[in-house]
């Protein structure tokens, strides 16, 4: 106490609205103040630290003064010996560890906490609250302890998917007064016998049946088809209104559950007194949650219904699903069981730690966050096997806590329109968004080696031109192989076409369809490897016809397949494919090399550019883009492939003639994205000390305001640092990695659900000669790896016999 009132600690401050702070967890571990040692906040910094690290940070910054917040778990009260225990309640949200969500299998435990203030780098603790200790610092603790955790901040709106638009014709509503007043229960369908799944169309008060679901459910469509009569918007579902006015409220004209803002003033029009109603009927939302869990798939990816047993210790340790984070959790866990991961973000993890940005910019920093992840995942430190259970539980597998990806999760996801919100995601473009964010750090860490690259290969493109048999050979990089699922080579049409008219029939009857009885379409893998390499028909500028072959230029370190289960029906609506196919463990492709130019062989001139290649324009107009758009993006990317194409449309598609016809003569070229700077605003802004290089990007960034393209350049500073070291970079980059063409399957992502948008990831990965699964927390042996159904595979190449 004497030598915190002899000292001044002039930099103590209180948070103010705009302050994050980091009490949840240390910013460079997953230490928590439930750990032993507790947490450690600094009162000017506001970032948590472990007692590990604690020292460190001082160095840095120099920062003395600390709260250490201890939380320790109460012991759960007895249930009172008649009370019986409560059912489990439903989840009602299509989320997980949210309110209102699937719990994740994290009990709810109750934590006493205490607080000292501890003084560097003497250690010395000082027990809180104590009045003693000046005002400044007993306000910085007290604000610390009292606004919400940064992690807390960033979970408030989580589930982005709950938030409906309001609908434009509720405030326009005209209702009928047709003296008609609906009771508040008793209801029946106005055309058919059904007392259940009844919607209420708040135009004229009538009552009516849900749509038929696709496993006998629901009602018999005619509340749909009294809207194509009568065209009235919209309906209530009845049995979900709520005394706080809440209800699930679909518009048919704007096909979409919408918010109704005057409901309690459209249903007393009927007569219906939102105070005295309570809900009876699952919403749709608990109605699609159940249809999930009904769907077969789930129970065989999720190996529900076996007692799998349990792992720890290295790389067994399980990922917190933070609400909607299962298809991240699933990729990080198959990059990060790669050596070469390991060795970039695990072996030298303290060194970047020394090195990082003091405080809380080591909470944004990608190097950080991923050797923090690595060391969460890879260390053993997370998923220790527990001492002793209870005599009632030693008999149960238990499950591990795993770590939550807070700041990962944030980091990764920041400034980004999908992957820095809450909703679901599809991981195969979680994973590309991952290597690229790689790259681009990469130009920061120019002399460390960069995982993504044991990712990359290089396909060859051969087109021949069928007037005059002259060629011409292309190559372009890729990170993942892409391969369509060939329904129509299905070996088993017979038996799905039965069960189709078998469920179609079970449709007609309202009767519920049993998915064990399910017969999913068996696609052979090769079919779809053949769909590589099979031989497409291309425009040439000549208006000649080519064509052209895709081969593997190169093989890489690990081959990731993507089978293309998603897809889009007539009216656009996403599917997905439920379809089994033999993916072999042992991959030989070494058959798709391909040869380059061979004697004899004669080269196309120039002029006789590709136009188009039809199959991409194919694969990017089943993604739902407009046709027109989708020709333009493959021609002006030069056939480079599907994700270069898929670039250009984002950029691209939101211009007044995106889905105007392509017209080659008059596209000569690719575009810029962005027009050149004159070369003297370029000047005047090199004049200021930066780059040929710096001063474009500014300039295009600002357009071509040379005062603002000044400024955003000073407040770039970290792709300013990138740009310095681009061109460096790309003087000595190294080719990509190349090898035999046998691959053996590591692991693979599989997804569970009836689009990428909704539903549940999962991985299996192959450790010490066992599959192992990893949902979420849960990290245990597989019992039945669904291999068949999965939507990323990784592969490893094989080394060379000797």
């Amino acid at each position: 106490m004497e030598l915190l009132l002899n000292s001044e600690f002039n930099n103590v401050r209180v948070p103010k609205g705009f302050d994050k702070v980091y009490k949840d967890e240390c910013i460079y571990s997953f230490r928590t103040p439930e750990t032993d040692e507790g947490l450690y906040v600094g009162l000017s910094s506001f970032v948590g630290l472990s007692r590990q690290y604690l020292t460190l940070h001082h160095r840095k910054t120099a920062e003395q003064l600390y709260v250490l917040i201890s939380r320790k778990e109460k012991p759960a009260p007895p249930p009172p010996e008649t009370a019986e225990e409560p059912p489990a309640k439903k989840p009602v949200r299509l989320a997980i560890g949210v309110d209102g969500g699937f719990d994740g299998g994290i009990k709810k435990v109750e934590y006493e906490e205490t607080y000292c203030l501890v003084i560097l780098p003497e250690f010395a603790t000082i027990p809180l609250p104590n009045t003693l200790i000046p005002q400044n610092i007993q306000d910085s603790v007290a604000g610390i302890l009292a606004v919400p955790s940064a992690s807390k901040q960033q979970a408030i709106a989580t589930w982005e998917g709950d938030k409906k638009s309001v609908s434009r014709y509720a405030e326009t509503l005209v209702q009928l007064d047709n003296g008609v007043k609906v009771p508040p229960s008793g209801w029946k369908c106005d055309e058919c016998d059904l007392t259940t799944h009844l919607w209420m169309n708040l135009t004229d008060g009538s009552v009516h049946c849900g749509r038929h679901y696709f496993d006998g459910s629901g009602g018999n469509n005619h509340a749909m088809e009294y809207y194509e009569k009568t065209r009235y918007p919209l309906v209530v579902k009845l049995g979900t209104i709520t005394p706080n006015g809440g209800a699930d409220v679909f518009s048919y004209a704007e096909d979409e559950m919408v918010e109704d803002p005057l409901l309690s003033q459209h249903l007393a029009h009927f007569g219906i007194n939102v105070a005295s109603m309570s809900k009876t009927e699952n919403t749709i939302t608990e109605l699609e949650i159940e249809m999930n869990m009904r769907i077969g798939e789930w129970t065989i990816i999720q190996e529900a219904g076996k007692e799998l047993v349990p792992l720890y210790g290295p790389g067994y340790t399980g990922l917190r699903n933070l609400g909607n984070s299962c298809y991240m959790n699933a990729v990080m866990q198959v990059v990060f069981s790669l050596p070469v991961f390991a060795r970039r973000y695990y072996d030298h993890a303290e060194s970047v730690f020394m090195s990082a940005p003091p405080g809380a910019g080591s909470v944004g920093d990608f190097e950080v966050q991923m050797s923090k992840l690595a060391c969460g995942l890879l260390s053993g430190l997370y998923s220790q096997k527990p001492l002793s259970q209870s005599d009632e539980d030693k008999d149960k597998p238990k499950e591990q806590h795993g770590i939550p990806p807070q700041m990962f999760k944030a980091m990764i996801g920041r400034g980004h329109p999908e992957f820095g919100t809450s909703r679901q995601q599809d991981a195969q473009e979680f994973f590309l968004y991952l290597l690229e964010s790689i790259d681009k750090n990469q130009r920061l860490h120019p002399d460390t080696i960069n995982p993504a690259d044991c990712f990359k290969y290089k396909v060859e493109e051969r087109l021949q031109c069928c007037k005059t048999s002259k060629v011409r050979y292309t190559n372009h990089e890729e990170k993942l192989l892409q391969l369509p699922v060939p329904m129509d080579m299905a070996t088993n049409k017979e038996d799905v076409n039965t069960w189709e008219e078998k469920k179609k029939l079970l449709e007609a009857n309202k009767q519920r369809i049993n998915q064990e009885e399910v017969v999913r379409a068996r696609v052979p893998f090769k079919a779809c490897l053949d769909c590589f390499a099979a031989e497409t028909t291309v425009q040439l500028k000549t208006n000649a016809q080519a064509k052209k072959r895709s081969y593997f230029e190169t093989f890489p370190e690990y081959l990731i397949v993507q089978m293309n289960r998603f897809t889009v029906k007539e009216d656009w609506t996403p599917i997905k494919y439920d379809v089994l196919i033999d993916v072999p463990e042992e991959l030989d492709v070494s058959h798709l090399r391909g040869k380059g130019l061979q004697p004899g062989e004669q080269l196309l001139p120039d002029d006789d550019a590709v136009v188009i290649d039809e199959g991409m324009v194919s694969q990017l107009a089943g993604m739902g883009f407009d046709l027109e758009g989708c020709k333009k993006a493959v021609y002006f990317t030069h056939n480079q492939g599907v994700e270069a194409a898929m670039n250009w449309v984002l950029e691209h598609m939101g211009d007044e003639d995106f889905a105007t016809p392509l017209s080659p003569k008059k596209m000569s070229s690719v575009p810029a994205s962005k027009p050149m700077p004159s070369e003297d605003s370029i000047a005047m802004v090199m004049s200021l000390g930066f780059s040929m290089e710096q001063s474009i990007a500014a300039l295009q960034n600002t357009d071509n305001n040379i005062e603002r393209a000044a400024d955003w350049l000073y407040n770039h500073p970290d792709e300013v640092v990138a740009m310095e070291v681009h061109t460096q970079q790309q003087q000595r980059a190294e080719p990509v990695s190349d090898g035999s063409g046998r691959y053996s399957l590591l692991g693979f992502v599989s997804h569970m659900g009836t689009s990428a948008t909704c539903g549940h990831y999962v991985c299996h990965i192959k450790k010490e000669g066992r599959w192992i699964i990893y949902n979420d927390t849960k990290v245990a042996i597989s019992e039945a790896p669904p291999r068949e159904m999965a939507y990323l595979y990784f592969y490893k190449r094989d080394l060379p016999l000797c």
